[in-house]
């Protein structure tokens, strides 16, 4: 779709979605433009292009932004968002924009490391930002820990001590949340299929009961963990075994911790039908934070709106961020996008199918 039909047809999903029948949201929830606005959280992912890298690294299109936008840090994310968002004061922040890139000593190699004496500075810093400017970090988004289903104890144990680190960074932030699964986290991205069981001549998975029974020992030890600080962990369908809503449930389930939860991602599936199946699945399992995500890869099947209006039916009473991945326009005037979408569907939260 071209920008300037893109942009002409942003909007419509509120007729559209006017006309089903289906369970509506509680529209109660939105008594003031506040209650609205403190659904919302921008989200750094999509803004990605414009912070400042380590040794300048960068495409011609992160120059271009930068030259119309400006260049950021994550310290200077907080009054960005006040100033790009009017209203919006929570945040959804990506932990590969953490750190000072000209100090190497709060990195591990390319990962920012949270529990270094720099590292825990620059953490003071930007909670002291968040407190300056009002604003509040709702989410991490984090990519850090690998290995979470390793059969392997000591690599499943260290990934696990990478995804404790992050939650204490999290205190430091007043965080509510953080995601634990980056796409090296549980299992090949691609999951084990089912095979034609010899014996039987059924399918059969058993392949993939590892890497389950793993990632669920260690989201266990996580929402412990979290849970003793008051953080909650979560699981985003960000491939791998969290790439299948029905996965994600079993593992919420399986770990059975108030501090362990679905955090939705509107565009993140395997096929067309778990574009709105898939949120209708993880929407009562869900309670902090989800990506109401904009990805042409699904073309017009992605509405937006519709996605914030089933996660409202089905009780989600947490943020949405504003996580543009890619289409016909750069990822901040994407942002801008969904908050226009975003803020519609709070606006009039009518029936949804």
């Amino acid at each position: 779709m071209e920008r300037r039909q893109f942009l002409k047809t942003a909007g419509a999903g509120i007729t559209a979605a006017g006309a089903a029948i289906g369970r509506v949201a509680d529209a109660a929830q939105f008594a003031t433009d506040k209650d609205r606005f403190d659904r919302i959280a921008s989200c750094s992912w999509p803004i990605r292009s414009i912070f400042k890298t380590r040794g300048g690294r960068g495409s011609a299109l992160s120059a271009e932004l930068k030259q119309k936008f400006g260049e950021i840090t994550m310290l200077d994310f907080p009054q960005f968002t006040k100033d790009t968002f009017p209203g919006v004061t929570r945040m959804d922040i990506f932990s590969g924009l953490f750190g000072d890139v000209t100090d190497d000593s709060m990195f591990e190699g390319s990962q920012f490391d949270p529990a270094s004496v720099s590292g825990r500075r620059w953490l003071e810093k930007l909670a002291a930002k968040t407190a300056a400017t009002g604003t509040k970090v709702q989410h991490i988004s984090n990519n850090a820990p690998t290995n979470l289903a390793e059969s392997d104890t000591a690599l499943r144990k260290a990934g696990v001590a990478v995804g404790k680190k992050w939650l204490d960074a999290g205190v430091i932030l007043g965080a509510k949340s953080v995601r634990m699964n980056s796409p090296r986290a549980l299992g090949p991205s691609i999951r084990p299929p089912a095979v034609v069981d010899q014996a039987t001549g059924y399918p059969k998975n058993d392949a993939i009961v590892p890497y389950m029974r793993n990632a669920i020992e260690s989201y266990k030890e996580m929402a412990d963990y979290g849970g003793d600080r008051g953080i909650r962990v979560t699981f985003e369908n960000h491939w791998g075994l969290a790439a299948d809503p029905m996965n994600i449930r079993i593992m919420i389930d399986e770990v059975n911790h108030p501090y362990c939860e679905a955090s939705p991602d509107f565009c993140n599936w395997e096929h067309e039908y778990h574009l709105f199946n898939g949120l209708k699945a993880l929407a009562p399992y869900s309670h902090t934070n989800v990506h109401a995500k904009y990805w042409d890869r699904w073309g017009e099947k992605n509405d937006v709106q519709r996605g914030v209006r089933i996660m409202l039916a089905g009780g989600f009473r947490g943020t949405f961020a504003l996580e543009y991945e890619a289409g016909p326009l750069n990822g901040i005037e994407g942002a801008k996008y969904l908050y226009k979408e975003v803020l519609a569907a709070l606006s009039a939260p009518v029936p949804v199918v």
